[in-house]
């Protein structure tokens, strides 16, 4: 039985707690919060017991779950793998990269499992293509969102779009060559709209746009490599595929034929089985069971640590790019 104790229980945490609750060989030992009126409702809702103290709750626990406001994540981290214990922390790893830093510097000198909750590695649309082979030489990204004053403590780039950067770096297996960004601050001190063009030394190019002041929200990746395309919808949870017949039949393929330059070449259509799975479960569920095997974790420091640079590079070039007054 692992032994988990979550920091901050506001509208994430919450999801978080009842992720827990629904886990085998979990045991939830308690939370901090401190604010009062949240924490007294979590108590009575939840049948939770409330932790004064940091200190009291991390030492009773194997593993802590730091749902906190960025700008705490180092501090509490900092404790607790001090402590000795394993540490799940949301996105992003930590308010500034000398900070993130000093946690990847203490992770690996304690020797304890870190995951950091980019969740959309864990959405099953994505899922849904992991028995292909992901390639892509062009990337176009809009994650639109309205607007929520939660989160607001950080950049739209660290809020909504470090998630496609922590999946386009982990599908591109190449350097990045150079980024070019521009973003606008409306309802916020930092950029609330972005667009971004990063290039890779492999010849891929990825174009993301990021909005937390839409009419509308919109969560999709579309990607275009050797003979394929393959559309990515994480919001509605749906996946399309279509590429070259190749003889590798997709489930539920549909084909036709078309006359190219070269010749005939048939065209196959696949929207693959995509999981009715919960993208939050699955990610808490892994850090446990890298936990309990001795396995390195999916997501761990040092992604949340080049996510988080690729993010302040673009957020650099944005500053640059501000009109002069």
């Amino acid at each position: 039985m692992i032994k988990v104790g979550v920091f901050g229980v506001g509208h994430l945490g919450k999801f978080h707690l009842n992720n827990w609750k629904a886990m085998e060989g979990v045991e939830l030992v308690g939370f901090y919060d401190p604010f009062d009126a949240n924490a007294e409702k979590v108590e009575k809702d939840y049948q939770l017991k409330r932790f004064a103290n940091p200190q009291d709750l991390v030492s009773l626990c194997d593993a802590v779950d730091i749902v906190a406001p960025t700008p705490q994540h180092f501090e509490l981290c900092e404790l607790v793998i001090k402590k000795g214990k394993h540490v799940f922390v949301e996105k992003p790893l930590a308010s500034t990269m000398e900070e993130a830093k000093e946690i990847v510097k203490l992770a690996r000198e304690s020797g304890i499992k870190l995951q950091v909750g980019h969740i959309e590695r864990f959405n099953p649309a994505l899922l849904a293509l992991k028995e292909m082979s992901l390639q892509p030489m062009f990337i176009e990204v809009h994650r639109l969102a309205q607007f929520n004053p939660r989160g607001t403590e950080v950049s739209v780039i660290l809020d909504l779009m470090i998630h496609d950067i922590d999946i386009i770096l982990n599908m591109v297996k190449s350097d990045i060559r150079s980024i070019s960004a521009n973003g606008v601050a409306v309802m916020t001190d930092t950029p609330d709209i972005a667009n971004v063009r990063i290039e890779f030394h492999n010849g891929c190019v990825a174009n993301l746009t990021s909005s937390r002041i839409s009419m509308k929200k919109m969560r999709k990746m579309r990607l275009f490599q050797k003979d394929a395309y393959i559309g990515i919808d994480f919001l509605e949870k749906k996946a399309e595929i279509i590429k070259m017949q190749s003889g590798d039949k997709l489930p539920g393929e549909f084909n036709f034929d078309i006359e190219t330059p070269s010749g005939k070449r048939t065209i196959a259509i696949a929207n693959p089985i995509v999981p009715a799975e919960n993208a939050m479960f699955l990610e808490l569920q892994a850090f446990i069971d890298a936990i309990k095997l001795n396995k390195p974790t999916l997501v761990n420091e040092m992604h949340g640590y080049q996510s988080m640079e690729v993010a302040h590079q673009i957020l650099q070039k944005i500053q640059r790019n501000q009109p002069v007054a």
